[in-house]
């Protein structure tokens, strides 16, 4: 993913996390049980943390550092993880429950893919 993209990618994942968060406080509350209402946050709160994660990919993409592999890791695990929870909370179907895990191996993958970007110097 170029720097460019990913810079994209980061600001629409924290934008939507953002409106996701408010839509669970104002439009989900009271129509969720409150544990249907804590998966949903704990989806939001996944794909916050991500979104200056892509950020940073962006920022060592443009220092010349390898994160390509660790923005597409971030997005997918964003999506599925997060995709999975706000699904899982909002319809009942608890089989979603079963790729969530799936997401969260790709966010810790995308971790740690960051890690020949910290030893690469910048070029």
């Amino acid at each position: 993913m170029s720097e460019a993209r990913t810079f994209v990618a980061a600001a629409l994942v924290g934008a939507i996390g953002v409106l996701l968060g408010a839509f669970a406080a104002h439009g989900l509350k009271g129509r969720l049980s409150p544990e249907d209402l804590q998966v949903f946050e704990t989806g939001v709160r996944y794909q916050m943390y991500h979104a200056p994660a892509l950020l940073l990919c962006g920022l060592l993409a443009r220092s010349g550092r390898p994160a390509r592999a660790s923005a597409w890791c971030f997005l997918l695990g964003v999506a599925v993880f997060s995709g999975s929870l706000y699904l899982l909370a909002t319809t009942g179907v608890r089989w979603l429950g079963a790729i969530t895990p799936i997401g969260g191996l790709a966010l810790v993958l995308g971790w740690i893919a960051l890690i020949p970007a910290g030893r690469q110097p910048a070029g």
